[in-house]
């Protein structure tokens, strides 16, 4: 069965979410005055906003087309979530949100009753989130991959950052850390000259502790890292593949060697022959063949067994340098990860 498409399209405009009072009298109003109410090249545009809980200590910046700026503590939900919501100093936190309650926003409900919300990191259209301490990847509900917040460090615990071949344990729990979070429906980087992205900067983290081992960056798509991988280094495979086709362009040669060999063997009794004396009885050896096979079991044993067992050896560095973490030209990232 093929799957259903999710498209949906909102109206430009519309005024679904207000309070039966504000639609009587937007309809009230001259065609002139409706204009003024456009928002049309920067006119004032009245639309549905959803009223904010705030707490005692936020500091909110707003206007009156849903778009917030809340100077607060650390805050991913309801008043007591977060590390703000249960008391701990140096989770200070900038909130910049659009769109409150994203495509469902409304300002009153059907029984005409203001709309009251908390931040909802899920259905908030736009945020760009800035905290002092806080659990980023498990407040946006995003996988845990390799790195990040959700299998970091602590004073007792090495991370298993750069390591593939290794998952955090089940155990391990979410650690604060500083972080900032870009969350919306599209999200571009612009440089006119370049972009890096950098990890292990410093030598202590926004918490004091020391940071230990490299964290490098993991490239998710869907949300989903059970296949998470290790990028490839293109310098490194291209150069693995090129030693690789040596190797194997070696072998032909061994392989050819051995065939000229059995080829001069098989040559030789194909077409030698012998005149007996006596009807049914056994001939003589072909002094010949029996040169010919002594000097092949030879080269057989000095050239292609030795160059055979060179061949092997080859391919074990080959293995070892490329393949192996450890290996000065491994092909794999230590470090940074997608699927």
């Amino acid at each position: 069965m093929a799957e259903k498409k999710c498209v949906s399209f909102k109206q430009a405009s519309s005024d679904a979410g207000m309070s039966e009072e504000q639609k009587e009298a937007l309809e009230s109003l001259t065609k002139l005055q409706r204009a003024q109410l456009s928002g049309i090249a920067g006119l004032p545009k009245k639309e549905p906003v959803p009223n904010y809980i705030k707490t005692s200590t936020e500091k909110i910046y707003k206007n009156d087309n849903n778009a917030w700026v809340v100077l607060g503590r650390d805050r991913p939900g309801a008043r007591p979530s977060g590390y703000g919501g249960r008391g701990d100093s140096q989770a200070a936190a900038i909130d910049i949100v659009v769109g409150r309650m994203g495509a469902d926003v409304i300002e009153y409900d059907k029984d005409n009753k203001s709309i009251w919300v908390n931040t909802d990191f899920q259905r908030d259209a736009a945020r760009i989130y800035i905290s002092q301490k806080t659990d980023v990847d498990a407040n946006f509900n995003l996988a845990s991959g390799r790195v990040g917040s959700a299998v970091g460090l602590n004073e007792d615990e090495f991370a298993v950052v750069g390591n593939a071949n290794r998952k955090a344990p089940s155990s391990w729990k979410p650690i604060p850390r500083s972080a900032i979070a870009l969350k919306a429906d599209g999200i571009r980087l612009i440089a006119r000259e370049g972009i890096k992205l950098v990890t292990r900067t410093d030598a202590r983290n926004s918490q004091g502790s020391c940071i230990q081992g490299i964290q490098g960056i993991d490239i998710i798509a869907g949300n989903d890292d059970k296949d998470l991988q290790p990028m490839v280094k293109g310098d490194n495979l291209q150069q693995a593949l090129e030693r690789l086709t040596h190797h194997m362009d070696k072998l032909n040669g061994i392989v050819n060697s051995l065939l000229t060999h059995q080829t001069s063997l098989n040559k030789e009794l194909v077409s030698h022959f012998h005149f007996s004396p006596f009807d049914g009885l056994p001939t003589t050896i072909s002094p010949s063949v029996q040169s010919k096979g002594i000097k092949t079991v030879i080269d057989h044993l000095v050239q292609v067994k030795r160059s055979l067992t060179q061949h092997k050896t080859n391919l074990a560095t080959y293995k070892e340098v490329y393949l192996s973490q450890k290996g000065k030209f491994y092909i794999n990232s230590r470090y940074n990860n997608t699927n």
